[in-house]
């Protein structure tokens, strides 16, 4: 009888052992079961306005709570320093300029929802490809990523065209013109020539009018008619798009369908929040990617009273804080429906805080902390240099500061490689899986160089030399900020990309980010004894990296940014264009 005992607890402790070895611990388990995936990005938010990034006056405590529960990354780099190429290449995990959506022009973002540039329908999201492994997409908030390649409803660039299930937002962005009470802000200056231009136009009409009746001059009827034709043609061809923008821009959509035209701003907050709930709700029992692209903090800096005037830093600091509660209110949702153990989360801005938006004395846009530059500027740090944090109860350690060079780019491949998915085969993808450096399974980033284009143009190049720790960086093209000594382009708003605004360095300026992180001081070959073997090392990387570009049709041309009446998006029969069908519910 002993020995059957001995047999029996001997076969169990065996199948125990077994059973353990079939099963492996819930982390691993967890990688292996596909998570939900939340994606929350800001819009223009500078690194320096969050808390857990060492801003110690506007308070963002659910945003620092993600960066206590989980990692947080303190060189994330965005691969534009706008709105556009930067989503798009967040979006496909490539440069932008592999897609097509760098500008060749000072027209550096999608400008109309009726222009025919976008985001190419044979480019492949991560969306699509986590579609195709059973995931429920969703995108609420800004698109910004174009609508229609040629004709009002083929929505060739439209998000449910690029792996969304589901879609309400802005297929724009905000701007200041879809505030009524504000002034207009989309291309100010070129309208204002068009104005002057006009009243010059008139004037002279006018002129040879009164010089024919008074016949001080000698002009013909018919030379006054097509004048006066001309002079109104000229004003109809500027006016019936700069005139209505907020018509034709300012609007919202639920998958294709126009709700709002214009937006009624006073209540897009709580709707987009709604939404943002409702999407988690309904997809509670099957895996879901949302992803929760903000308007805040762009201006106009749409807030709700309940946070105007709280904050130490004026509108721009209110609408930040506002953010934040909006973060944790979706938190919130994902703890009520259980799902926080299976759910990655992760926040990030598209670039950085926009340092010369400001009315008066009332400065509208963020603030990059240590780092030199901002939005706009693909160089400098302050422009490409953004929070970053990933949450996974149970998966990630919590705590975690990670200092490696990463890259929005790298979102692509983690998320298709979490979901199951498999890269494209047929393309260059520049992101990297991070889930490795996340879990610190590996000590450094697979990012050994990055390139930092502004538009087109190769602006500098980073190489992490990780035998040393060094990150250098070099600039091969800087803006030149007016007035001298400032710290931004206020003379212009946005600083360029090439042409008179620009200094161009040979040799490169220099800097060692690991020991000047705000770049004050550039090195040379007096100060820096390996400042040749860095440019050396730098140059032949730029060229081995530009054997990898191939011609693609340019999205963001003259041609492709105009606006085109018979792409614009409209809730009624063109032009009469204007509907409120959230109110009409």
């Amino acid at each position: 009888a002993s020995s059957l005992l001995l047999c029996f607890r001997t076969s169990l402790v065996a199948h125990l052992i077994f059973g353990l070895l079939l099963h492996p611990p819930l982390t691993q388990l967890s990688i292996v079961t596909p998570p939900n995936i939340v994606l929350l990005m800001a819009d223009d938010l500078g690194i320096g306005d969050v808390g857990c990034y060492g801003n110690d006056t506007i308070r963002t405590p659910n945003i620092d709570g993600l960066a206590k529960e989980g990692v947080k990354l303190t060189q994330h780099i965005a691969a534009a320093p706008l709105c556009t190429p930067s989503r798009a290449a967040f979006l496909t995990g490539r440069y932008p300029l592999r897609s097509g959506m760098d500008a060749i022009n000072k027209y550096r973002v999608i400008f109309w929802n009726g222009g025919s540039g976008g985001l190419p329908p044979n480019e492949t999201t991560f969306a699509k490809i986590l579609q195709r492994q059973g995931y429920t997409t969703g995108l609420i908030g800004k698109w910004h990523q174009g609508v229609n390649c040629e004709s009002r409803n083929d929505h060739c660039h439209h998000p449910l065209n690029h792996g969304f299930d589901y879609f309400y937002g802005m297929p724009f962005t905000l701007i200041s013109d879809c505030q009524p009470t504000e002034s207009p802000e989309m291309d100010r200056a070129f309208r204002r020539k068009l104005w002057l231009s006009t009243q010059m136009i008139g004037l002279v009409t006018l002129t040879a009018a009164l010089g024919r009746l008074t016949g001080l001059i000698s002009v013909s009827w018919k030379t006054l008619t097509c004048l006066a034709g001309f002079s109104l043609l000229f004003f109809v061809s500027w006016f019936s798009s700069y005139g209505f923008v907020r018509y034709w821009n300012c609007i919202m959509m639920r998958n294709h369908e126009v709700t709002e035209q214009p937006m009624v701003t006073d209540r897009t907050t709580s709707l987009i929040l709604r939404e943002s709930i409702s999407f988690i709700e309904r997809n509670k029992h099957k895996p879901f990617l949302l992803f929760l692209s903000f308007l805040h903090s762009h201006t106009p800096l749409l807030t709700t009273e309940k946070f105007l005037g709280k904050s130490s830093h004026g509108l721009y600091g209110d609408n930040v804080e506002e953010m934040d509660w909006m973060v944790g209110q979706v938190l919130d949702a994902i703890d009520k429906e259980g799902l926080k153990n299976t759910t990655l989360v992760y926040f990030a801005s598209d670039h950085g805080g926009w340092l010369e938006r400001h009315e008066g004395k009332r400065q509208l846009g963020g603030w990059n902390g240590i780092y030199r530059g901002g939005k706009a500027m693909a160089g400098w740090e302050g422009g490409i240099r953004v929070p970053g944090i990933f949450r996974w109860p149970g998966v990630l350690p919590a705590g975690t500061v990670i200092n490696e060079p990463t890259s929005l780019m790298d979102i692509y491949p983690t998320v298709v490689r979490l979901a199951g998915g498999v890269l494209p085969q047929d393309r260059v993808v520049d992101g990297r899986d991070l889930m490795p450096l996340l879990r610190r399974t590996v000590e450094h980033s697979e990012h050994e160089f990055l390139f930092h284009y502004c538009g087109i143009h190769l602006h500098a190049v980073r190489w992490h030399q990780k035998d040393s720790g060094s990150i250098w960086k070099a600039h091969y093209v800087t803006p030149i900020f007016r007035p001298l000594g400032a710290g931004g382009c206020y003379d212009r708003g946005f600083c360029p990309c090439f042409g008179e605004g620009v200094t161009h360095h040979d040799p490169p300026l220099l800097f060692d980010l690991s020991r000047d992180p705000s770049e004050a001081k550039p090195l040379s070959a007096d100060t820096e004894p390996l400042f040749d073997t860095v440019i050396k090392k730098i140059g032949r990387a730029t060229e081995e990296h530009r054997r990898t570009l191939t011609p693609v049709p340019e999205q963001l041309s003259i041609y492709n940014v105009v606006w085109k009446p018979w792409l614009q998006p409209c809730c009624g029969t063109f032009p009469f264009c204007w509907c409120d069908k959230e109110g009409d519910n």
